[in-house]
C-alpha cells in the first residue's frame, strides 16, 4: 500500500525524529537508514519543500525535523509521495464498486481501508521515533 519512496520518507522521518534539535548531515542519514544518498536528498529537499523538515546549508548545517512536524499524522507525509488514497478503489478493480453493487471482496476491503486510514491519520511523525531503523 506504501510504495518505497513513501517507506523510505516514513524511515527518513523516523531517524530525524530522534533527533529534534540535530542537524543532521544527509550521508549520515543515508548510512543510518540504508537509504542510497541521491535517492535521500530527493526526498529531503520534497520534505524540506512541503515544511516537514528544515535544512541549512554549511558548517554546521544539514536536515532536522520541523519542530510543528512533530505532530503532524502521517498520513499528511505520505499523499506527498503516494497521493492521496484512494478510499473508492475496489480491490478487484471494478469501476463501480459500492455497497449497492459490491464486489466479492467489497466487505472486508472497505474494512482494511477504513482502518488503515485510521491508522494514518492517528500516527504522527513523532510516533515514528521509537521506529528500529535498518
Amino acid at each position: 500500500m506504501i510504495s518505497q519512496t513513501g517507506k523510505y520518507a516514513l524511515r527518513i522521518l523516523g531517524y530525524l525524529a530522534e533527533r529534534p534539535s540535530e542537524w543532521v548531515l544527509g550521508k549520515d542519514v543515508a548510512s543510518a537508514t540504508g537509504i542510497p544518498s541521491n535517492y535521500l536528498l530527493k526526498i529531503l529537499n520534497q520534505l524540506s519543500k512541503h515544511g516537514f523538515v528544515k535544512s541549512q546549508k554549511g558548517w554546521g548545517g544539514g536536515f532536522r525535523l520541523h519542530e510543528e512536524a512533530i505532530s503532524v499524522p502521517i498520513e499528511s507525509a505520505l499523499a506527498l509521495f503516494e497521493g492521496p488514497f484512494n478510499e473508492h478503489s475496489c480491490l478487484f478493480g471494478l469501476a463501480k464498486c459500492d455497497s449497492v453493487h459490491p464486489c466479492p471482496l467489497h466487505e472486508g476491503w472497505e474494512a482494511i481501508k477504513r482502518s488503515y486510514t485510521e491508522m494514518l491519520q492517528a500516527t504522527t511523525i513523532g510516533d515514528l521515533r521509537s521506529t528500529q531503523i535498518k
